[in-house]
């Protein structure tokens, strides 16, 4: 049996149990956030839990940095030669040099720290996990954001209860990261891994999302129960840079869990300025906001709003604590399985898209210069709000979606005017990819002026099931076509229901000015409730205007109930039938032929209805002509949002028998330029 000297340290767990005598540490990697490190570690020795036994960087630390009992090594293979017995040895070094160092300490007798990502692929954490496996040793990964004490509130709001802090949010429908920090051109020159995917043919992946907003994406994985890779049924990713570096500064992480939850995260570090990164759990009855920096949670209910701010533990005394006293780590390796699978997918993924220098600002001078995008917080919040990502958001910058997609009344020197814009002035998406709680559906956008000026938007914000210009209607027999909540006359409001129907494309007859869909509207029990022929029709007027008439004849199926919030009793909400959502744009003015402004017009019955506004690109008019077949009232939306609409079932659900159909044929004149009265009337005249 071996025996001990009086003057050698005690095995790690006799010591710490006893508190005879402090845990011994080495650290390797004094730089960088090894900084973090040397402060902690110097608060744990002030209270005699710890001693800094030993160091290793090729850069050594200042004169005074560091006790003066403590060895200084170049590297670790000199530290671990140096007979200085370490408990634990916290590796806090380049991403790129993890795999090495970590698989040196195991096979030392120390137990690990190791900093945040663990490794660079995820062949070399499996190789990790086995190394510590066989070595018997403990290894702690530095995601200190999962040491909050808001986490185990965050569970339960999860899993639709309330904690004794937070009130509940309902049931879980998807959770959301956001990270919108600030990096100068400095930062990526800081080091030769910065910023990079590889070095010298060894895996760096030092992009956003992998290491200065990893939290975000590990703390999300972490209240979503996701641990292991096999926890995570999916994994897309849409990646960019605005600097000139190889690696990713503003990316889209789209997951969903084995049992469906999705989780996105958008993160840049070409903000407009640093904000607190934050997690966002949606229910059906709320919202919580993790600022998990600040362990700081703010749930909002239409109760009101509650924060609370969270204690939190330190992840390296929580490792000591586990070698003493067998408390459970907090972010032991083997919960880091679903983000290396995050890592994985980010470092197999095709080279981040250069978003063009067009489309980003740089602000200050020098090495301090940063990139910023215009709108990125807008662009973030869409993406999460929509669980879509930056192609899918249609940006201008991103790259084109094909799947799912199509161009429409593409001008051409033989079919339209001489100075016709060469993009297509409408496009065509099955809406197939559209989270369930959107209402999938066909929609056209963007739809553009003759001169290439957008009038539509989608996935708005505000309203994320807003979706360009098309057809839907909020209740079909109890099914929501519309998407987003439900209003109901007995809630006497709107409430979050598992409710959404989806418009299926089964048919497209293409000709030269005309496309002819096919439609079937699937309840959310899967049943067929509707078929719909849509026709989208173009006619080119002249050099800045042009026509487009969408007619919709639906049949039913079964005996079908159209209805509206309106026809549940929701006073001056019955939109639902034609919509059309427009973009934000200046100097708004919304008119019909017998009523100026919002008020006046919202409600209305007129024979066309304009609005002009200051577009991006310039000034644009849309002449919307009511339909032939009935007179419905005009929906607008000026004020709060920028929305058109032709209510189906105003106030009053319309009924159908099986086999009846109803017909509505909308017509949208989109100019180029201000259009006054006596134009509009030329135009709809003209019909």
């Amino acid at each position: 049996m071996d025996t001990q000297s009086a003057s050698s340290p005690a095995p790690f767990g006799t010591a710490a149990a006893t508190g005879t005598t402090p845990a011994r540490i080495a650290l390797v990697g004094v730089h960088g956030f090894g900084t973090h490190h040397l402060r902690n570690l110097e608060r744990l020795s002030s209270q005699g839990k710890v001693d800094l036994v030993a160091v290793a960087d090729p850069n050594p630390p200042a004169p005074g940095d560091l006790p003066a009992t403590t060895a200084v090594h170049a590297n670790l293979d000199e530290l671990l030669a140096g007979e200085h017995r370490p408990d634990v040895i916290i590796v806090a070094t380049p991403i790129q040099t993890h795999a090495p160092l970590a698989l040196s300490v195991l096979a030392s007798e120390a137990d690990l720290y190791l900093e945040k990502p663990p490794v660079a692929s995820m062949s070399d954490f499996l190789h990790l996990q086995e190394a510590a496996e066989e070595a018997g040793r403990r290894v702690q990964i530095g995601f200190q954001s999962l040491g909050s004490h808001a986490l185990a509130a965050l569970e339960q709001l999860a899993g639709g209860e309330s904690s004794e802090e937070l009130p509940s949010i309902g049931n879980l429908k998807g959770i959301s990261a956001t990270g919108r920090w600030v990096r100068d051109r400095a930062y990526y020159k800081r080091s030769r891994w910065a910023g990079k995917r590889s070095l010298d043919g060894v895996d760096v992946v030092d992009g956003v999302a992998t290491n200065p907003l990893a939290h975000a994406i590990a703390t999300a994985l972490r209240i979503a129960g996701a641990r292991a890779a096999g926890d995570l049924a999916s994994v897309e990713t849409d990646l960019y840079r605005a600097n000139d570096i190889e690696a990713d500064d503003t990316s889209v992480i789209r997951l969903r869990t084995i049992n469906g939850l999705p989780i996105t995260c958008a993160l840049t570090l070409c903000a407009t300025e640093s904000v607190e990164p934050y997690v966002t759990l949606h229910g059906t009855e709320g919202t919580a906001v993790f600022h998990y920096t600040e362990d700081r949670v703010t749930v909002r209910t239409e109760a009101g709003e509650t924060s609370h701010t969270f204690g939190r533990d330190d992840l390296t005394e929580n490792l000591l604590q586990h070698l003493s006293e067998g408390t459970p780590l907090l972010s032991p390796l083997d919960h880091s399985g679903a983000f290396m699978r995050v890592l994985e997918a980010i470092r197999t993924a095709e080279a981040p898209a250069l978003i063009p220098g067009e489309c980003v600002s740089w602000v200050g001078t020098g090495e301090q210069a940063h990139a910023v995008i215009p709108n990125i917080e807008d662009i973030l919040e869409r993406s999460t709000q929509a669980h879509a990502t930056f192609s899918e958001l249609g940006l201008p910058w991103a790259r084109p979606v094909t799947a799912g997609t199509e161009a429409l009344f593409s001008p051409d020197a033989d079919a339209g005017p001489p100075n016709a814009h060469s993009t297509p002035t409408a496009v065509l998406r099955s809406g197939s990819n559209l989270e369930p709680d959107l209402s999938p559906r066909p929609y056209l956008h963007p739809v553009s002026t003759p001169s290439g000026i957008s009038v539509t938007d989608h996935l708005p914000s505000d309203h994320a099931w807003h979706l360009g210009a098309g057809f839907a209607l909020q209740d079909v027999n109890g099914s929501n076509f519309w998407g987003g909540r439900s209003y109901r006359r007995t809630a006497g409001k709107y409430v979050d229901l598992k409710d959404h129907g989806r418009i299926e494309t089964a048919n497209v007859a293409r000709e030269e000015d005309a496309t002819t869909l096919d439609l079937n509207w699937l309840a959310s029990d899967g049943s067929l409730v509707l078929n719909e022929r849509r026709s989208l029709s173009r006619t080119l007027l002249d050099e800045r205007t042009w026509r487009l008439e969408i007619q919709t004849r639906l049949t039913a199926v079964v005996d079908v109930s159209l209805g509206s919030p309106g026809s549940h009793g929701a006073a001056g909400s019955g939109y639902g039938g034609f919509f059309w959502r427009l973009p934000v744009n200046a100097s708004s003015r919304v008119f019909s032929s017998t009523a100026e402004g919002e008020p006046s017009v919202h409600g209305s019955v007129a024979p066309w209805l304009a609005w002009t506004g200051e577009f991006d690109g310039g000034p644009a008019t849309l002449v919307f002509g009511a339909p032939s077949e009935s007179a419905d009232p005009w929906f607008v939306r000026c004020s709060d949002y920028p929305a058109v609409g032709s209510a189906l079932a105003w106030d009053a659900a319309v009924e159908l028998a099986a086999g009846d159909s109803l017909t509505r044929t909308n017509t949208v004149w989109i100019s180029d330029g201000i259009l006054d009265v006596a134009e509009i009337e030329g135009l709809v005249s003209g019909r």
